[in-house]
């Protein structure tokens, strides 16, 4: 059974950074490309990074370029998002993704592509 569980979220002023965790079990994942999205209340799911299997390639939706890194440790099974320069607009709960395919992934930043999915963790950025 496929299980992603993230960590790290939390409360954080303006300006602030946090890293969050996603640790996957039921199936190595070494092969597949991971994802991270965000949801804030009263918006739809969106977008924010993607990181293929050797990690040398990765993706971030325009808001979060240069103030988010993805990153991912294979012998671990876990991806992360360093998250820096916090702002309000990025209060949101962040999730991370899994595809049901290894493999290359054209359409990453579309949360339709991924079927494994964790719980969530709720990250709040204080003005």
């Amino acid at each position: 059974q496929v299980q992603l569980v993230e960590s790290g979220g939390g409360l954080v002023q303006t300006g602030g950074s946090l890293r969050l965790s996603c640790a996957a079990s039921g199936r190595t994942f070494d092969n597949y490309v991971m994802g991270w999205f965000r949801q804030a209340p009263g918006k739809e799911r969106e977008f924010v990074a993607a990181v293929w299997w050797s990690g040398g390639r990765t993706y971030y939706a325009d808001l979060v370029k240069r103030r988010f890194t993805i990153s991912r440790d294979n012998a671990k099974n876990t991806v992360y998002l360093q998250m820096n320069s916090l702002e309000p607009e990025d209060t949101a709960v962040y999730s991370c993704a899994a595809p049901i395919w290894p493999g290359d992934l054209s359409d990453y930043d579309r949360s339709d592509e991924y079927a494994y999915w964790g719980q969530g963790t709720q990250v709040t950025v204080s003005s």
